[in-house]
């Protein structure tokens, strides 16, 4: 998308078309289609997006990608791993169909998404710093900010010019789900009384 004012401009216009499309419950997939119709009524914008939606009551994820790099599932008693999904085409190419993808997200897993500028360098392979990633992923039970902190003094370099934008998403247990276990068996006792 490129830096500068209008590139910022075109950016706030994007995110409030994508908080308007997540309103309508579209599929992950149908919210890219739209932004990418949107996008090419603007002049020379082509970027990337990540889209994903998740279902706490069902314990998944919903993931859809505009050219944008994968995300890493990271994921206890396994290495992580880069999700394997449709990349789809940045938005403002047009005409291209994009993919709604869905991945089990259950209680404890971690899905790390970060922009090119993380991985991307002029003096390495991409593959090489996906695996660095990876690798920096593999520490078992590190809270997410020191997690988000290794990264970034890791992957990042002193005169690095692309910016970086990094989150990790951690699911919870649904709140209530352990007490109301605790306590249906013992409302059936009663009720067998």
């Amino acid at each position: 998308m490129g830096s500068g004012i209008n590139a910022a401009a075109t950016m706030g216009q994007l995110r409030t078309a994508t908080r308007a499309f997540a309103e309508l419950g579209l599929q992950p997939a149908q919210v890219l289609r739209h932004l990418d119709h949107l996008t090419q009524g603007v002049e020379q914008t082509i970027t990337t997006c990540l889209y994903a939606v998740y279902d706490p009551h069902r314990a998944q994820c919903r993931v859809s990608l505009a050219g944008h790099l994968p995300p890493a599932l990271v994921r206890a008693g396994q290495a992580p791993q880069l999700l394997d999904l449709p990349t789809g085409a940045p938005l403002g190419v047009g005409g291209v169909a994009f993919h709604t993808t869905r991945i089990a997200f259950r209680p404890g897993d971690q899905l790390v998404l970060y922009t090119d500028g993380l991985v991307e360098t002029r003096h390495e392979s991409i593959d090489a710093r996906l695996e660095c990633l990876l690798t920096l992923l593999d520490v078992p039970d590190r809270p997410l900010e020191e997690t988000c902190d290794e990264l970034l003094h890791v992957l990042r370099h002193p005169g690095d010019d692309d910016d970086v934008a990094l989150l990790i998403a951690q699911a919870r247990p649904r709140r209530g789900t352990r007490r109301a276990r605790r306590l249906l068996p013992r409302w059936g006792s009663k009720a067998a009384m």
